[in-house]
């Protein structure tokens, strides 16, 4: 399988300020293609303190589980994320003891936080990048080329998005109309 994965690399962690999501880019080596995958605040800053290589006083826990991997003689050997169903990616961390090869199930977010610690390739199935991956001016010319042109298979992937704003819009709507009502059903105060 290892073969025909294409390895990338980690190009950016991006904020959301709408939500406590993060976005990890992962590109494509020697390609403009990427991979954008959502994942949490903590997970966001675990990849972020490994990237900036900046020293903590005691292990995080991605920093406990390579060392946990290493004690027993393992060895991290690469990161694969394998997988994309129903909006989830689906990852491994590959890792190699006494000759045998052993693949341990991960999310890609600890998976890559692995990787970066362990100084480790990721590797991405191609069915992955060719499902969800981007190209940025293929983007770019989408938006700016006439709305009676055909839908590009980049808008199908980038529907995950657009719902998960819309749902914030939801949200956001919703909380102001509950400060609403909440406000309207104060009781009067008489003095």
């Amino acid at each position: 399988m290892t073969e025909n994965m294409i390895e990338v690399i980690i190009d950016s962690v991006r904020v959301s300020l709408m939500s406590p999501q993060r976005v990890i880019l992962l590109r494509e080596r020697d390609q403009d293609r990427y991979l954008p995958i959502w994942v949490g605040p903590y997970e966001a800053e675990a990849i972020s303190v490994a990237l900036q290589e900046i020293e903590m006083a005691r292990p995080l826990t991605h920093d406990l589980l390579k060392n946990v991997i290493n004690t027993f003689g393992a060895r991290i050997l690469r990161i694969e994320i394998i997988a994309l169903r129903e909006n989830i990616f689906f990852g491994h961390i590959v890792t190699e003891i006494k000759g045998e090869i052993i693949k341990i199930d991960s999310r890609p977010s600890d998976a890559i936080a692995m990787a970066v610690r362990a100084h480790v390739p990721i590797l991405v199935d191609p069915s992955v990048l060719d499902s969800a991956g981007i190209f940025p001016e293929d983007d770019i010319q989408g938006e700016i080329s006439d709305d009676e042109t055909e839908a590009s298979p980049n808008d199908e992937r980038l529907s995950i998005f657009e719902d998960f704003f819309d749902q914030l819009e939801d949200e956001d709507k919703k909380s102001d109309e509950d400060a609403d009502s909440d406000s309207d059903s104060e009781p009067d105060s008489t003095t």
